[in-house]
Formats: C-alpha cells, sequence, structure tokens
C-alpha cells in the first residue's frame, strides 16, 4: 500500500537525522551559592515569565558583587538557557532580561538617603566674650595699629551688625597678645574638641563607631592636621576614613557635608562626622591695610559638629533628611578669584584682603547656585514661569526684567550665612524674603559674628530652639566663600520641634 511505504520511509528517515546533542549539566558558582544552569533552562522552558523575571534579577543581583570574569560566566550561563527555548519565547525572555537589566541599573544608581541625626554648636566659655569697647582697648594696648585704623575699626564695629557679646580667642588680649602656633592650635582643640565631646554625648555615638571624619578649618592648617589632632585626642579606630580641607573659606561647611554625602554613597550605613571652625589667633591682622581690617571686626570664634548617616536604620533618630545640594566654584573669573585673598601687605605682615568687588561676585555665584538649585526644590508652576520669562526676554523684549522664582514656595525657613549685614540684606531683598525668614541670620551674626562655615549650624540650633520646626518643613542653608564659592544644602525636617526652655533660649536671645 502506497501509504504504508511512505510512512515508512518517512520514519526511517527521521532515524537517521542526526539527534540534538544535550549539553552536560554545568554549574556556576556565585557570591550566595551555585546555581546549576540545566535546571535554570528548565525553569525558562516551563514556568511563566514571571519566574523568568525573578530568575534574571537573581543572576544580575548575585554578580552585583563578583568580579569581571564571573560576570562573564553568568552572562554566557544566561546565553545558553535561553538558548534553550524556542523563539518565540526566546525573544519574550530577552525583552524581559533587557528590562530587568535597565531597572537593576536604575536601581543600583539610585542615592541612598543621607539622614543629618543631630549637630552641636560651640558655646564659648565667658573670658572669651568680647565688647566693643574691650575690642578696641586691646587693640589700641598691642601699639600695633595706626589712630587711623583704630578710628577706622571702630566705625566698622557699629557698622557690621555684630552685638555687645561675641567672642575672641583671650591670647590675643594679653600683652603682648600671643598669636603662634601653639596658641592657635590650642584654640582648635578648645572649639573642635568641645563640639565633638558634646556631639557624642548627644546622639549616644562612640567614638569607634565614627567611620568618617571631615575638619574644615580654612586658614590655619598645621602638621599633623587637625583631623589627627581629633583622632588622637578621642582615639578614633586606626581604618577612620579622616579629611582636613582647608583654604574653602566660609562655605566650606556646606562643601564638607557635601563630600560627607558622596562618600555615604559608597560607604552605605555609616557614620560621618564633620567638624567646622575658622581659626581666628593667627588670623588677627596686626597691620594699617583697610581691606585687610575689615575680617577683624567681623570674624569671631565658632564651630559645629554635624553627625550625618546613610543607614536606614537611623531615620527613626535622625532630625532631618538631605533633599538636595548644589555647589558652585566661580574662580575662573579673575575678579571673583582675587574677591577674597590672603596675603601680606607689603609690610610682611599676613592678612585676608575683602576686595571693593566682593558684593558683586558673591552675586554673580548667587545667582549661578539658584539657577542649578531651582530646578530641584522649586515646584513646577514657578519653574514654567521663570522659564516663560526667560523665553521672552531673551527673544522678545531684552529690557524685560527677568522673573524671581518665589523661593517661599520651596522653603519654610532659610539659614543665610551671617557673612555680614550687607550680604543678608542683599538676599533678603534679591529673593523678597520677610523679616522672619532672615530672622535666624540677623541673630546669629548679632550674637555670635561672622563664625564663618559654622555659622548656618548656629542659624539652624536658632529655628530649632525657636520651636519653629515642623515635620516636613524644609530648610535652605546657603553659604559663600572665597573662591568665590557658592554653596546650598536643603534639609527636609523628620520631627516638629518643641520650643527650648528658658534657659536654653535665653542663650539664643541674649
Amino acid at each position: 500500500m502506497p501509504s504504508s511505504s511512505s510512512s515508512s520511509s518517512t520514519t526511517t528517515s527521521r532515524s537517521k537525522s542526526p539527534s540534538r546533542t544535550v549539553p552536560p549539566p554545568k554549574k556556576y558558582w556565585y557570591p550566595h551559592g551555585s546555581i546549576d544552569m540545566i535546571a535554570v533552562s528548565d525553569s525558562y522552558s516551563s514556568l511563566g515569565l514571571t519566574t523568568t523575571a525573578l530568575l534574571l534579577i537573581i543572576l544580575l543581583a548575585t554578580s552585583a558583587t563578583t568580579a569581571i570574569p564571573a560576570l562573564i560566566e553568568v552572562i554566557l550561563a544566561a546565553h545558553s538557557a535561553i538558548s534553550a527555548m524556542d523563539s518565540t519565547r526566546r525573544i519574550q525572555a530577552l525583552g524581559m532580561m533587557v528590562a530587568c537589566c535597565v531597572g537593576y541599573w536604575r536601581l543600583s544608581r539610585s542615592r541612598r538617603p543621607v539622614y543629618l541625626v543631630d549637630f552641636e554648636v560651640f558655646s564659648p566659655p565667658e573670658r572669651m566674650r568680647v565688647t566693643s569697647e574691650k575690642f578696641m582697648r586691646k587693640s589700641r594696648a598691642t601699639g600695633r595699629f595706626s589712630e587711623e585704623s583704630l578710628a577706622f575699626q571702630e566705625k566698622l564695629l557699629s557698622r557690621t551688625g555684630l552685638g555687645e557679646n561675641t567672642y575672641f580667642p583671650d591670647n590675643l588680649f594679653d600683652e603682648p597678645p600671643r598669636i603662634g602656633i601653639e596658641e592657635a592650635r590650642a584654640e582648635a582643640e578648645e572649639v573642635l574638641g568641645t563640639v565633638f565631646a558634646g556631639l557624642l554625648a548627644k546622639t549616644g555615638l562612640k567614638p569607634r563607631d565614627v567611620d568618617i571624619l571631615i575638619i574644615n578649618c580654612s586658614l590655619f592648617n598645621p602638621t599633623p592636621s587637625l583631623a589627627s589632632m581629633i583622632v588622637n585626642k578621642f582615639k578614633l579606630r586606626e581604618s577612620v576614613l579622616s579629611f582636613n580641607l582647608s583654604g574653602q573659606g566660609c562655605s566650606a561647611g556646606l562643601i564638607s557635608i557635601d563630600l560627607a554625602a558622596d562618600l555615604l554613597q559608597v560607604h552605605r550605613g555609616a557614620n560621618a562626622v564633620v567638624l567646622s571652625t575658622e581659626n581666628i589667633t593667627q588670623n588677627w591682622y596686626l597691620g594699617d591695610n583697610r581691606s585687610m581690617l575689615v575680617s577683624n571686626t567681623l570674624f569671631r570664634v565658632g564651630g559645629a559638629a554635624i553627625l550625618l548617616t546613610s543607614s536606614r536604620a537611623a531615620r527613626w533618630r535622625a532630625k532631618y533628611t538631605m533633599k538636595a545640594s548644589v555647589r558652585v566654584h566661580a574662580a575662573q573669573d579673575d575678579q571673583a578669584y582675587r574677591a577674597v585673598f590672603q596675603c601680606d601687605d607689603g609690610a610682611g605682615r599676613v592678612g585676608v584682603s575683602l576686595s571693593k568687588e566682593l558684593l558683586t561676585s558673591v552675586g554673580g555665584a548667587l545667582k549661578a547656585n539658584m539657577t542649578r538649585l531651582g530646578p530641584k526644590v522649586l515646584p513646577y508652576s514657578e519653574q514654567l514661569k521663570f522659564f516663560a520669562s526667560y523665553c521672552y526676554r531673551r527673544w522678545i523684549q531684552p529690557e524685560h526684567k527677568q522673573y524671581v522664582p518665589d523661593f517661599a514656595k520651596a522653603f519654610e525657613h532659610y539659614c543665610i550665612h551671617a557673612g555680614g549685614r550687607a550680604i543678608i540684606d542683599g538676599l533678603q531683598q534679591n529673593l523678597k524674603l520677610s523679616d522672619r525668614d532672615v530672622e535666624p541670620s540677623r541673630a546669629t551674626l548679632y550674637r555670635y559674628g561672622n563664625t564663618s562655615s559654622s555659622s548656618v549650624w548656629y542659624e539652624l540650633n536658632y529655628i530649632e530652639k525657636a520651636g519653629r520646626l515642623k515635620s516636613g518643613d524644609r530648610v535652605w542653608q546657603i553659604a559663600v566663600g572665597s573662591g568665590i564659592k557658592c554653596n546650598s544644602v536643603v534639609w527636609q525636617s523628620l520631627k516638629t520641634m518643641k520650643r527650648a526652655s528658658t534657659d536654653e533660649q535665653a542663650d539664643v536671645d541674649e
């Protein structure tokens, strides 16, 4: 019968066709164990796409901690598993694998939250207290200033916005003043040691639990470093990552915070302590150059210690979480670069010169910083208004005034660097802030003077003790320093702060 013959020949030809070679079972080792790729192949073939996706994610996750050769093995293993599928399922699996790769890549690049657990500011002892009268009397007693220079400093004291109870290193008022490196180191140790010890007591942190230590002091950079001084004094462990920043000016505190936040993305779950201060002892200018005398009447003793962590378990006890950080460095502009400049006065006396173009340079850096910060914090309505105003001014009416976004819609509180009355006035006017908004900055300048990089922490301390912070409130810290550098950090409060006790509040309101 023809049909039987045909069937027989077909069967014979099929039996002669080469059979598919089945690869021997192969296992691949990963940090979390071994995976039998034949079993994985069977799973791809028999299970749904959801399970397939989970298996692919496991492959990706387990390969994240391997070296390059192991990662190649994972890719080859996944390829062999997918090859065992039919064409339709293979396309689906490949698409799922691409989606998983993209998802894992995005997750791996996402920033871990950075929490501000607590901070401590330096409360100088009574022996450091200085009034305007005492400042002038002791300055005259040095015999280093001309009558014109003394009159100039007295005039500045009445205009700077400083009160009658700021603080100066008492060794400067000895006769003659003691301004050697030993006295400078003693000042740094008293300020930094006090705030560090206070932070440890407040948070319950042990010295051995400090993983990262960052210290910034712009004008005093001894050897061994100030970071080494703290490691020695508190016996931090030998594996601590320490950094000592100098020459960064009044914005150095927020630079240190930004550096700590970046390090916490790499060293996840670590504890980072930032110590900010400025040394007055070796930077009291004893000469007659007016551009250098300004700093004598502005800068005063101060310091702060801040504990940051990226441990999710710390959220319940942390005060704030970081929402944004923006840094701008305008030193490519010659005018900005020389606006705050340390040099000698021609007679061999070193001081910091503040140029007449300082406020102009500061304004440019502030504008650049706010332009970059705006898209991160402003509501879309304000961003659209700014963009529309920019386009109208750019292509239709160049004389049209650029719209200034309402930053009051982005923040509830402001910590503007207490660099001087002019800086605070300028920001208040440009940002259309209320007197209440800038009250922490004015109060800090009046009570403590310009404490340089730590001033924004005295301001945050003022806001806390005044009982103004509520859970969810956003705080904008902004500081300007030599370079010119302008840095911003935005925090969101995780707690509602109660008004401080009468005794604590008295120190703030004094």
